[in-house]
């Protein structure tokens, strides 16, 4: 079984002066801005490290879910954040890390067992497995 998304990208113009606009098939994002100051200068705007972020932590989050439900753990919350780092490599830039920052609560979990579940959906989730990036994880596990 074969689950294909859709998305779209739109540029005009150069590198720094130029402007896109980035669409997803469901319409929740929809002609989105970004460019080269959203990106590279904190302007307004989205850019792609920000839409890996949220797809990384959104994606860590559901796997966190299912590897709980799997222990016949159910989380009151799941709550991640990922942080993005682009790098400048080889001339060219590169994501090199991304790092998770989770805070759950999940009743009925010991310690060593969240920390045990939160690595393998770490290493499970479907954007971990396609990002070639050093990804780490601070996990809390909120009582």
């Amino acid at each position: 079984m074969s689950i294909v998304k859709k998305a779209s990208a739109h540029w005009a113009g150069d590198l720094k002066s130029g402007i896109g606009s980035i669409s997803t098939e469901t319409g929740v994002l929809r002609e989105a801005p970004y460019g080269f100051k959203a990106r590279f200068e904190g302007g307004k705007g989205t850019n792609p490290e920000e839409l890996i972020g949220a797809a990384h932590a959104g994606c860590f989050s559901m796997a966190l879910s299912m590897i709980l439900g799997g222990e016949n753990l159910v989380a009151e919350s799941i709550d991640t954040q990922a942080e993005v780092t682009l790098d400048q490599v080889d001339g060219g830039f590169s994501i090199t890390k991304v790092h998770l920052i989770l805070k759950a609560k999940v009743p009925g979990a010991t310690q060593e067992q969240f920390e045990k579940l939160t690595g393998m959906a770490k290493a499970g989730c479907p954007v971990s497995k396609v990002l070639n990036a050093e990804i780490t994880l601070d996990a809390t596990l909120l009582s």
